[in-house]
């Protein structure tokens, strides 16, 4: 019998059919399901989806490591594993305090499994140390929406609204290649000229553009923020704003209008390098395709191009002032708002994954907030431990003096997926306890002293939420192999050996059920959504409450969730990238994704046909800058920042800025782009500055071959 449900990958969420296969080597066949964000389509990871499913090295028994560290990882059965689990922790917890176990999540994890682990943390370990890899992800477009706008939903409007628009800006995105079903959208605004992409590379996204279909603004990487300042003062001094809905639907707006008086384009141009006519015309543009002005509407988007900043933050806020200026936000056809990247970036913040959070975006150090959820859950709101620290300082602590000396991790890969990778290395190897659950034997797993194996997004029931807002059923259609639990389970049978008996059901309608009740009354309500109503196929958009049964596609349509429901401008600056160009480190490094591969890489680069597309990770460098360091397409090139160096081979392209290079961060080990990047944060969002550093490039030696190696060789066969 045929399963309908969704991929497993990016917060698209495309919907597929899974068809089963007998006596194949895979069990089931994928095909694509017509569902409104990705309209039949799918990319390459979501047709080759099933191969992980029976990856040559899935995890299938539980690992213990029973020599201590450095001994092989060995098979176990469930019981030997978990009671050495709840041995070790117990006694750190005796020895040392309650917040010496940390936890640490991922966006992948369904709403049932974020739910539940932050529910675990925080009623059986209670410990105030949990974070999530979505910190990585939407926490600066998170922060910039709640202080602005009062709530956080990622898109406020369904995707297919997109396509009615004159204009779209795309800031710090390449959907073309992160989610290549959503560019179906931007035909709209293609046709009529409209589509801007703001990024330093000319991306398969940026082509888009061409033959009149838009404009390509290749900005100095880490001056987004000053395009969108640009932008806005030339609004302001044209007379282009929407001034009756910023007195009527704002406030905070005559700070912005004296903020951006100083960001002419002439004195934009000399930092972010994009010519000050060039602005112009876009800001009129974007004028032209706004409601005030007789247009048929206009979006601006960001992504983490610009987001993974220490001024991500400010930068989201610069983007919403842009969108208020022209009266975007909160009419149908209009807007502003963030592409989730993460499956499930959405759901895992909105259900307690986050370090200050509680279930329905509640934050909790909010006492009535603790009331709440501490009643559903059925324990004494003092005993819920109060707000934890950012996924960066939350791995920075690991093993020092006062941090946590054990971790747990769930459906993250910090070895490879964290910036300055080699610090998270060494504070992973100073932990007491690792235990890592996982799919397959990620590099996190390789170093841990427990794996448990979990199960997938086809062996297993739940939900999710699509960067839309949109909650979706993701539905089992075959079993797990080998001694493969759910995770849901996992935590069921700890918190017992914990001595909490109940309170962790192992059926995902069931912890659904509760996640409904603990959000009811929350920013991210789910109370009115059952599992009947998505089987019935219900679209339904959170909030979904009694007071608005059939959801909420279009947010802010009667004004904002604020104390005044008004919308907050927040004026913003520029300060520029922590790690800045120097003489000693003269190029800009910028990081992002390739198409037929996702996040940390540990599933795509198990698929063959993914690994054969791109193979190994390359050095994206400008043909001016290539003659200067005397490196040929091929030439293996080694790029240093602050923090590390790493090879790669050189793909000589005029598709990039002469100032910059780029690298894809999929791989692991000496082919990591993080071994490069910044974790120095937002001080709001405590975002990491992935995207941009200072780095030298110079050609290097030639390498054995520079070909990734997943290192399994010590996981039982």
């Amino acid at each position: 019998m045929s399963t309908p449900t969704h991929c497993p990958y990016c917060a698209l969420q495309c919907a597929q059919t899974l068809h089963p296969v007998a006596d194949a080597p895979l069990p089931v066949r994928v095909d694509a399901r017509d569902f409104p964000t990705n309209r039949g389509g799918m990319c390459q990871k979501g047709w080759s989806s099933a191969e992980v499913l029976r990856a040559p090295d899935r995890l299938t028994t539980p690992l213990v490591r029973r020599g201590g560290r450095g001994s092989p990882l060995e098979p176990a059965t469930w019981d030997e594993a978990l009671d050495l689990v709840h041995a070790r922790l117990a006694a750190l917890q005796e020895e040392h305090g309650r917040e010496s176990v940390a936890v640490f999540g991922g966006g992948g994890l369904t709403n049932e499994k974020a739910y539940a682990l932050g529910k675990f943390a925080r009623v059986v370990l209670r410990t105030p140390f949990i974070d999530y890899n979505g910190r990585f992800c939407m926490s600066s477009a998170a922060a910039g929406a709640n202080r602005t706008l009062g709530v956080d939903r990622g898109l406020a409007f369904p995707l297919g609204d997109l396509g009615g628009a004159d204009a779209v800006l795309v800031v710090g995105s390449n959907p073309a290649a992160t989610m290549p079903p959503l560019v179906q959208h931007l035909a709209g605004a293609r046709s009529r000229g409209g589509l801007v992409l703001v990024d330093p590379r000319r991306s398969a996204t940026a082509k888009l553009t061409d033959d009149g279909a838009g404009v390509h603004l290749a900005p100095v990487p880490g001056t987004d923020l000053v395009v969108l300042l640009a932008l806005t003062h030339v609004l302001v001094d044209e007379g282009l704003t929407d001034d009756a809905y910023l007195a009527s639907m704002t406030t905070g707006w005559d700070a912005v209008r004296a903020s951006v008086s100083r960001w002419w384009p002439e004195r934009a141009e000399a930092v972010c390098g994009i010519p000050a006519d060039t602005l112009r015309r876009v800001a009129r543009l974007l004028a032209a395709a706004a409601p005030v002005h007789g247009g048929r509407g206009a979006y601006v988007l960001t992504g983490r191009g610009m987001e993974q900043s220490t001024q991500g933050t400010d930068g989201v806020s610069a983007a919403i002032n842009l969108a208020l200026a022209l009266g975007l936000v909160g009419r149908v056809g209009s807007g502003y708002g963030p592409l989730t990247g993460q499956g499930n970036g959405q759901g895992g913040r909105e259900h307690g994954l986050k370090s200050d959070q509680l279930p329905g975006y509640r934050m909790i150090a909010d006492p009535a907030a603790r009331a709440h959820v501490a009643a559903v859950w059925g324990v004494d709101p003092d005993s819920l431990p109060g707000p934890g620290v950012p996924a960066v300082e939350l791995l920075r602590r690991l093993g020092t003096d006062g941090g946590p000396r054990a971790l747990l991790v769930h459906g993250a890969n910090p070895a490879v997926s964290a910036p300055n990778v080699s610090e998270v290395r060494t504070a992973l190897a100073r932990l007491d306890l690792l235990v890592v659950a996982d799919v397959v034997p990620s590099e996190t797993a390789l170093m841990a002293d427990v794996v448990l194996p979990v199960t997938q997004w086809a062996e297993e029931e739940g939900t999710m939420t699509t960067l839309e807002g949109r909650v979706i059923r993701r539905r089992r259609a075959v079993d797990a192999p080998g001694e493969v639990r759910t995770e849901l389970w996992v935590w069921a049978e700890l918190a017992r050996r914990f001595g909490v008996v109940g309170g962790f059901p192992v059926d995902a309608r069931e912890v659904f059920d509760e996640l409904a009740r603990a959000s009811a009354g929350g920013r991210a309500d789910y109370s009115a959504i059952t599992y009947d109503r998505l089987d019935a196929g219900e679209a339904l958009f959170w909030p979904c409450s009694a007071a608005a049964p059939e959801g909420t596609p279009r947010l802010f349509l009667d004004g904002f969730p604020t104390a005044d429901g008004r919308a907050h401008a927040v004026a913003v600056d520029h300060r520029g990238p922590a790690d800045d160009v120097s003489a000693e480190r003269p190029v800009h490094l910028v990081t992002g994704r390739v198409l037929h591969h996702y996040q940390s890489g540990a599933q795509t680069r198990r698929v063959a046909e993914l690994v054969e597309a791109v193979p190994a990770p390359v050095v994206e460098l400008h043909p001016l800058l290539a003659a200067d360091l005397g490196v040929a397409q091929g030439d293996p090139v080694r790029v240093t920042s602050a923090r590390g160096s790493m090879v790669a081979d050189a793909s000589v392209t005029d598709g990039i800025r002469p100032d910059t290079v780029f690298l894809p961060f999929h791989w692991a080990g000496e082919l990591s782009a993080n071994l490069l990047t910044n974790d120095a944060t937002d001080p709001v969002s405590g975002m990491p500055e992935f995207k941009v550093c200072a780095v030298r490039v110079e050609r290097a030696q030639p390498a054995a071959a520079l070909t990734p190696d997943l290192s399994l060789q010590e996981v039982p066969a």
